[in-house]
Formats: structure tokens, sequence, C-alpha cells
């Protein structure tokens, strides 16, 4: 072969090469308009992100563009890299458009570890339909791949040059999964790696394929200036310093029974309906003689996994990395600190239980619960094989009624106490779980409602949940008249996991038609609408008035770490140095979340430095940011010194071990 041809041959291969590289950049933004269409909705809202943001649209296309290639070269035709490609991201913004239609909030990093169970999940939400979109988005890729597949002369590749490009891919690839290149190409495209942004805004911003690998590059948790041995004595001894001294009260020991109530809340906060009688009037009455006031559960429409970890750990997700699955982490993250069941079996003469009334597939309560001290975990199989009589007469696919399963809890508080010990049972229930079908409790609801502008059919939703908060509402009646006559002391924490995001037929929420929010979207909300939407309500009540101390009747705002340390503080524990901070803490925040944050007063804002907190108060949280710190992810200096009551020093030897 002379020179002529050798040169022909390899403009060819070359004029190949490029056209292979075209093909696949093509399919690449065809997949990046196709994700965007599913999950934005509308083509001219595509545009509208690519105008706002053409760094974005541009470095998705990448992404999508390199998988494509290099599944091109490792197959040697780009036609099959480009489907492949494609139907991954049809699957991811399929994903996503059905987590939002469960609880209204857009695919996470954290939620792929609950991958496992997404046909559990999926269960759970009832009917998930694909929309429109995404069918018109499939045929769109569908023809792209197809003319890549007609014109596949034009971009095969053999031999050498594929193993070649192959390579050439994988290695560009590896550059943008690879966290400094990677935040190095993004932060020249003016994307920020430091700033933790709540799934919806950062979803607004940045599309959902980019939100993700933003995520997966977000610079980790930074230890306090001067982190180290020295510092956390430090601190430590700072700790001791700001927890209050004891009153001198004696302590209590009476049964403690935890009501996760799901998606339970008074709907009387909804302004704008009207109801034909009290639909919470047991709650209302029992309020009179308890304590009670707005639960900030951090969450709406889902979440009640992290709810609980958060409850019996203290840890919030803005302790953790981005993507950090609370219910999924490292074996000693819930070991670190003694958990606020602890607080009372490790002092003896309590019997911790955890029960539920769903079986045990979601969120690794199997694993977790008894890394908190958790002795007996009840599922529904555990507590049909009890032999409880339970005739379920709610349609196939609903849940275990509260009036039955409370009456579990009754069960297992008195099998506790007579086998001599004080009950901490943590029940969790289910009755009023979505889907909110209009046939969910035979099409009927005990209450009349009044909804003006809302359609008949909206009106049949709202009544689904409006008949499942009633029926809790009873079954916390029939609880609490048997505890009146129970002889043993006991104090029951009632409260709702969250809200539920209910949807209304049209995609909009029951609060957005209410105008309680502008958007089923986050990323424009205030923090005043967060500080409303993302709470419940709780009540602490007990069979004896005496162990209320003197606060029966009253109203204090709580949340998911501030009941823990209100229930300390009424039974009077000894507790650890790092209970006895949550509890300090809880006087000065309520929420801290990565989109707004709470004080101990209600009053919302956008962050602790924005808010009118003292700067002891700040420095409070501060000293609660580096406790957590040195245990999750730092050499635990003093955790171990943490899980001591205040002012007691570790034996000698102990606290030497460092990971």
């Amino acid at each position: 072969m002379n020179w002529k041809e050798r040169l022909k041959t390899a403009a060819l291969l070359l004029l190949r090469w490029l056209l292979f590289g075209a093909g696949a950049l093509c399919m690449g933004l065809a997949v990046t308009v196709a994700v965007q269409w599913i999950t934005g909705g509308t083509l001219p809202g595509v545009w509208a992100w690519f105008v706002k943001d053409p760094g974005a649209l541009a470095l998705t296309a990448a992404l999508y563009g390199l998988a494509a290639a290099a599944l091109g070269g490792l197959t040697g035709r780009l036609w099959i890299g480009g489907g492949l490609t494609a139907l991954a991201g049809l699957l991811l913004a399929l994903v996503d458009y059905f987590k939002l239609a469960i609880n209204g909030s857009p695919l996470t990093l954290a939620d792929f570890a609950m991958a496992a169970q997404a046909g559990t999940i999926a269960g759970l939400a009832g009917d998930l339909t694909p929309p429109l979109d995404f069918w018109l988005a499939l045929a769109a890729l569908a023809l792209c791949t197809g003319l890549l597949f007609l014109t596949r002369r034009l971009t095969e590749l053999t031999g050498r040059v594929r193993f070649l490009t192959f390579s050439f891919y994988v290695l560009a690839a590896v550059v943008l999964l690879t966290p400094s290149s990677a935040r190095a190409v993004g932060q020249r495209l003016g994307m920020d790696f430091t700033v933790r942004l709540d799934a919806a805004t950062n979803h607004a911003h940045h599309g959902l394929t980019l939100s993700l690998w933003r995520d997966a590059f977000l610079q980790g948790k930074a230890p306090a200036e001067g982190y180290g041995e020295e510092y956390m004595e430090e601190v430590l001894a700072r700790v001791d310093a700001a927890l209050p001294e004891g009153d001198g009260a004696p302590e209590s020991s009476p049964n403690i029974i935890f009501v996760l109530a799901e998606s339970y809340f008074d709907p009387i906060r909804l302004t704008g309906l009207r109801y034909e009688r009290d639909p919470a009037e047991n709650f209302h009455a029992l309020a009179e003689e308890g304590i009670s006031g707005v639960f900030h559960s951090h969450h709406l429409g889902y979440g009640t996994g992290n709810i609980e970890m958060s409850m019996l750990t203290g840890i919030r997700s803005t302790d953790l990395l981005p993507g950090t699955d609370m219910c999924s982490m490292y074996g000693e993250v819930y070991e670190s600190f003694d958990s606020l069941a602890e607080q009372y079996t490790k002092a003896g003469g309590y019997q911790a239980e955890m029960i539920h009334g769903y079986n045990s597939e979601l969120y690794n309560r199997t694993v977790n619960y008894p890394l908190l001290g958790f002795e007996n975990l009840l599922f529904l199989e555990d507590i049909q094989a009890l032999g409880v009589e339970w005739e379920k007469r709610l349609p196939d696919g609903y849940y275990m009624q509260d009036s039955e399963f409370f009456q579990v809890l009754l069960n297992r508080l008195a099998a506790v106490n007579a086998g001599g010990r004080r009950a901490l049972l943590y029940g969790i229930s289910m009755e009023n779980h979505q889907p909110y079908k209009p046939d969910k409790f035979g099409g009927s609801c005990q209450i009349g409602l009044t909804a003006e502008g809302f359609s008949q059919e909206e009106q049949d939703v709202i009544r689904s949940m409006l008949e499942g908060l009633i029926r809790a509402d009873e079954a916390l009646g029939e609880l609490t008249a048997a505890l009146r006559e129970y002889p043993e002391p006991t104090i029951l924490v009632f409260f709702g996991d969250h809200r539920p995001n209910l949807f209304m037929p049209d995609g909009d929420t029951v609060y957005t038609k209410l105008g309680l929010c502008p958007g089923n979207w986050t990323y424009n909300w205030t923090p005043e609408q967060f500080n409303d939407l993302y709470s419940t309500d709780y009540l602490i009540w007990a069979n004896d008035a005496a162990l209320l101390r003197g606060q029966a009747g009253t109203r204090r705002d709580s949340s998911v770490t501030g009941v823990g340390p209100q229930l300390l503080e009424l039974t009077g524990r000894k507790v650890s140095r790092y209970w006895g901070l949550m509890e300090a803490c809880a006087e000065v925040c309520l929420t801290h979340t990565d989109f707004y944050f709470v004080d101990g007063q209600g009053t919302a804002s956008v962050s602790p430095e924005e808010s009118a907190l003292s700067p002891e108060a700040l420095e409070l949280l501060k000293l609660r940011e580096a406790v957590v710190y040195d245990a999750i992810y730092g050499r635990r200096y003093i955790t171990e010194a943490m899980n001591l009551p205040a002012g007691e020093a570790l034996p000698a030897g102990a606290g030497e071990t460092r990971r």
C-alpha cells in the first residue's frame, strides 16, 4: 500500500471516528432533553432551563454522550451504546417522576440506598402510571437510536480503533467521575461544590442528572479549625460548663409508649376546609390534659425511617455528607452515642421493643433497631404469630387498622410488665398511609366536608385522607381510655411523622390549592412555608398527671430531635453528656435542615446565622456540631466521654482507641 492509499485510509478512519464522536454527543444531547422533558413536564421548560444555564445542559449532554461513546466503543456499534444510554436515562427520569408522585421530592443520591426495596415502595404508593411525556420522550429516543442504526456503517468500529476509542472515552468518563477533576470541570462552568442545596432547588438549577452528579462530589464536612485531641478536650469542657445542673427532682420510671402515627396531623390547620364536627376531638381533649403543640418533623409526604433515626439518635441529615441515607449508615454510627432508648435500658429495668404494623422490608429496621438497644422487633407477621385477634376489614393492599394496632401495644405493655420490667415501646402505625384513593375506606367518611373550589373528585381524595385521620384519632381515644384503667404509670408520646403529600387528580397538592405554598416543588418556598408544611402535631400524655411535672395543659413546640429531650426531662433521667447537650440545643433549635432553620420558639429563618439567636445559643450549636463530627467523621476523641453523665471522667485506660 503506497503512502496515498495509507493517507486515504487514515483519513477515512479519522472521519469515521469523528462521526462516531459527533453521533455520541448528539445522542447525549437527545437523552438530556428527554430526561428533562419527563422530569420538567414540558419542552418549553427544557428550553428555559437551557437559556438559564447552558453550561448545565452542555455538561449533562457530555455525561450521557460519554456513556454512549464508551458503550459504543465496547460493542463496536454506536447505535447499541446510544440505545443503552437512552434506556438508562429514561429509567432514571421515570424513577424521579414516580418519586415526585409518591412524596413530592425529586430523586436524590440517598434514595439509591433503598433501590433494593423499590418494589415495596411502589406497592405502598399504589398505582404508578408513566406520564404521556415519558412515552413521547421514549418515541423520540427510539427515533434517534433508529437513525444511528440506519447510519451504522458510518460509525462502526473494529480492531485497534475500536479498542482505542473505548479506552479514550472510558478515560474521559473517569475524569468526570473523579472528585478533583469533576470539581475542576464543574467549577469552570460556574458550579459550586461547597453549598448544600435541598433536592428541589438542586434539581431546578442543575437538572436531574447533574444534581445527582454534583452531590456525589460535594466537598465533605470539614472539621473545625484546629481540630485535634486538645481541641476536642476543650469542647468537652465547654459542654460540661454549658449543661445545666440537675434540679434534684426524683427520677421516675414509668412505662413509655411512642406512637408514630402515619401521616397524622391536626386537620383543623388546613384553613379553607370546613368540617361537620371536630375531626380530632380526642386529640384536642387530651391536649388539655397533656403537653402538646407543633411537631417539626423535617419532612413532608415521606421519610418515616429518617424521622425514626433522628428521634432515637439525635442526628440530623445536615450532620451527614450529602447523599447519605440515615437508615443505611455503618453500624458504628448508630452505636457512637447511646440512643434515646438506651438512656432507659442501660440504667436497667426497661425493655425496649419496636412494633410495626407492616413488614420488615423498608428502612433497614432489622439491622438498626438492635444497634439502638431494642430487645425485640415485631412486624406484622410477628404480631399475627402472637395470636392477636385481627380481622382485616379494609380492601386488599391497605393496612392494619390503628385501633387493632394500638391493642397490640397494650398487650405488649402488659406482657413486659408481667415479666417484672418497665416497657419502652416504639410503635409505628400504617392505617393512614397513602395512597389516598377515594375507595380506600369504602368510599365513606364519617364527617361531612366542605371544600369550596375543589371538584367532587378532589373532595373524594381529601375525604380519604380525612377518614384516616379520624380513625387514628378514635384509636388514640381508645388507647388512652385503656391506659386510664391501667395500674402502672405510663407516658404516651403520640405524633405524626409527616403530613401526607396529598396530590389531587390534576397533579397539584391540597396545600397548593389552599394557597399554603406556591407550588409542589420547594425551591421557591419561604422559610415560613417550610415551617408550616414540614410540621405535624404531637401530644405527651400520662395516666398520672404527676408524671407531667406540672405541665399538663401546656403548649410547647417540639421536633423530631426535641421530643426525646422533653421525655428525658419529664422522667428526670441521669442522661449522658450527649443527650444533655441535645436537651440544651432543643431549647434554641427545633429544626435545622439544608433549606430552613427554626429556633426554639418556632420562628423560621434561612439558617442559624440569619436567625436572631444569641451568641451563646450559636456557640451551643457549634459545640453540638463539633461533637457529632468527631463521632461520625473524626477521630472520636471524646465520643466515649459524651456517653457519660456531665462531669464524669472515663476510667483509666479508656478512650485510647482512635480510628
